[in-house]
């Protein structure tokens, strides 16, 4: 598979140089540095590891993986950029989603010239196999992206319509697991060496908590892999958000804890809404929120933006529907009664 993967990447980035920086020449930690042009004085005043040695260590032991499977991004957004940048030639070739999805691999797709293709789903917003199907002999389609569990529906894909794709299309395959930590049964990380086109992107944005952060993680094999490396920025992740990023994962107690009390959360939420008069729907969901079809979606967005209550209006992808974030106890409290006030009931 190796020869595929490779035959799938743009020739310029086959032949890239990458940059050489410092730190990658240098594998030690102490010495009397005096190659990088750093200022000798401060606490942050020498360049981070390139590499992210150690936190890819520590993802190793949690995600069940080895360390030179992981890449880390700044946020998964680089994760879905270097993607189009590493497989697809700009005007020329074309990329696949499945809608309604996560908006930015559109707009990666835009920046990067690349046509993307929008297959919809079915009423459960799962995968019509027979849909997609037709689109595997195109020579020019290079990735397919799979957003599990999806966004803004909320739901796992099913697991045996991804492996239908991944076996079958000759292309690279990047499941988006950015919610996967709430259901992590779900993964498909112990498949990476029985599918060697297969990219897992994950991040510490939310169950873990560290959206401020901007930490992404992708999940590949070593060949594939190294053009990640070869065409990342040289210091891509500071050192300050590899230090508290590492500090964080150290700590699983406290968010095994949180992903609990966010999951009991949900349950209570659910039953609140089911009273509301205006609630119409509650679609399943996997992840950290709800997909909620309403009687006016734009209205009762509106209402709640009166009353600083910010949800997401998702009604121009999918018909009076909101999206809402599961929030603390006395969040998801504020949320009720403003939605009982407006629905008098």
């Amino acid at each position: 598979m190796k020869n595929n993967e490779r035959k799938l990447v743009r020739k310029n980035i086959l032949n890239l140089a990458p940059y050489s920086s410092a730190r990658d020449e240098y594998e030690g930690t102490e010495g009397v540095f005096l190659d990088a042009n750093e200022n000798p004085f401060g606490t942050y005043n020498r360049y981070p590891d390139p590499q992210q040695n150690k936190l890819k260590i520590r993802l190793a032991e949690i995600k069940n993986v080895k360390s030179n499977q992981i890449f880390l991004g700044n946020g998964s957004d680089e994760v879905i950029d270097l993607a189009f940048r590493i497989f697809c030639e700009p005007n020329i070739d074309k990329a696949l989603t499945f809608t309604p999805t996560y908006g930015m691999y559109e707009v990666s797709a835009n920046i990067n010239s690349v046509d993307l293709i929008k297959v919809p789903l079915n009423k459960e917003f799962q995968i019509d196999r027979n849909s997609v199907q037709s689109y595997f002999s195109d020579a020019n389609l290079k990735l397919i992206f799979i957003c599990s569990p999806n966004n803004p529906s909320g739901n796992l894909i099913q697991s045996e319509d991804i492996e239908f794709i991944l076996e079958n299309f000759q292309g690279i395959v990047i499941i988006d697991e950015a919610y996967v930590d709430f259901c992590p049964d779900a993964t498909f990380a112990a498949k990476l060496i029985q599918y060697p086109n297969l990219i897992i992107s994950q991040t510490l944005s939310k169950a873990w908590g560290l959206a401020g952060l901007r930490l992404g993680i992708a999940l590949m094999n070593e060949e594939i892999l190294s053009f990640y490396n070869k065409v990342k920025a040289p210091y891509n992740i500071s050192s300050v958000n590899q230090k508290i990023a590492l500090e964080t994962l150290n700590n699983r107690e406290e968010f095994q804890e949180n992903v609990k009390a966010i999951l009991t959360e949900k349950e209570i939420l659910i039953q609140e809404l089911q009273k509301i008069k205006m609630v119409k729907k509650i679609y399943p969901s996997d992840a950290n929120f709800l997909l909620i079809e309403v009687e006016n979606a734009n209205q009762i967005y509106a209402q709640l933006i009166a009353k600083q209550i910010i949800i997401r209006n998702r009604n121009s992808v999918v018909e009076n529907c909101v999206r809402i974030t599961i929030g603390t106890a006395d969040e998801n409290k504020k949320l009720i009664n403003a939605l009982k006030t407006g629905s008098n009931g």
